[in-house]
């Protein structure tokens, strides 16, 4: 077997489909295929399971992609070192971020970022916070930004933002006389909400279940927040939103939950892994910003 075949066999075992991951792989579906054939006669051994339009791995190819992962994360590992060798006139930051954070906190970052360092590649992947964790193990993704709670034992992190979570309603809606507003209260009304995946959703959920008789009247879920900004502006109902996000827009108007609550943001990437000098000037950037930025919030308050 060779590394083209090993990464071929891993494509197809994430996306559950040769059709998904050829495209992923801007190869022929007939060249995956023969190419899986060919593998699968080396070994002697049949790798998938192939139905109609789905494919599932055997137990054989479970065990060759625990092998196939490690040797290509080995191999990735390398591939950076080899990089860091030449110091930092080159290098990428393979970068997740939930779209709220990406386009309310990062953009002045990034830009900082890539000016001080105009010879490093940053590019940046919108996904969920569970995305984010799946791409980082996956090795799809060199670090990203997801959100606190249970944090997986094979990530390494680091604390950078705790946001109040607001309740959004447009500005004639009754919630705005209240200086807070009760769990119970917010899911007795039309909620647009994030769809699953999306932290603010699950903190929500999970409250709502150890309040009694609390059942969320959910009337449209996205994935958009400037889609949740502009129904909630219609009337369609309320949402959630972070304060940042929330204060800038003088449409909409932000209310406190009673208690309030909070998100806490982490920067993670997989614990064990070979940080790049890319990255790792990426997160001593991003660490220094954060210190300013909390500096600037104090001095505000």
């Amino acid at each position: 077997m060779d590394l083209r075949q090993l990464k071929f066999f891993v494509e197809i075992a994430r996306h559950g489909n040769f059709t998904k991951a050829a495209e992923t792989l801007n190869i022929a579906q007939p060249a995956l295929s023969i190419a899986i054939q060919k593998l699968e006669e080396e070994l002697e051994l049949v790798l998938f399971n192939r139905q109609k339009r789905k494919v599932a791995l055997t137990a054989e190819g479970e065990v060759l992609l625990t092998h196939a992962e490690r040797i290509l994360d080995d191999l990735r590992a390398a591939d950076m070192e080899m990089a860091d060798l030449k110091g930092l006139g080159m290098g990428e930051v393979r970068l997740g971020i939930t779209p709220m954070i990406s386009t309310y906190f990062f953009p002045a970052i990034i830009h900082d970022f890539t000016r001080q360092y105009p010879r490093l590649h940053i590019s940046v992947s919108g996904e969920g916070a569970g995305s984010i964790q799946k791409m980082i193990s996956q090795g799809e993704l060199d670090m990203g930004v997801i959100a606190g709670g249970l944090i997986p034992e094979n990530l390494e992190v680091r604390h950078i933002l705790r946001e109040e979570v607001m309740v959004c309603v447009p500005a004639d809606h009754a919630f705005t006389r209240r200086r807070a507003v009760r769990y119970a209260d917010f899911a007795g009304e039309p909620l647009i909400m994030f769809k699953e995946g999306y932290y603010q959703r699950e903190m929500l959920l999970e409250i709502f279940k150890e309040l009694p008789g609390a059942q969320p009247n959910i009337v449209f879920e996205t994935n958009l927040f400037s889609l949740v900004k502009s129904l909630v502006k219609r009337g369609l109902g309320i949402s959630t939103l972070l304060r940042m996000v929330a204060e800038d827009d003088r449409d909409l108007c932000a209310v406190s939950f009673d208690p309030p609550l909070h998100l806490d943001l982490m920067l993670a990437w997989k614990k064990g892994a070979y940080l790049s000098h890319a990255n790792q000037a990426f997160v001593d950037f991003l660490m220094e910003q954060i210190r300013g930025y909390d500096r600037n919030r104090l001095a505000v308050r």
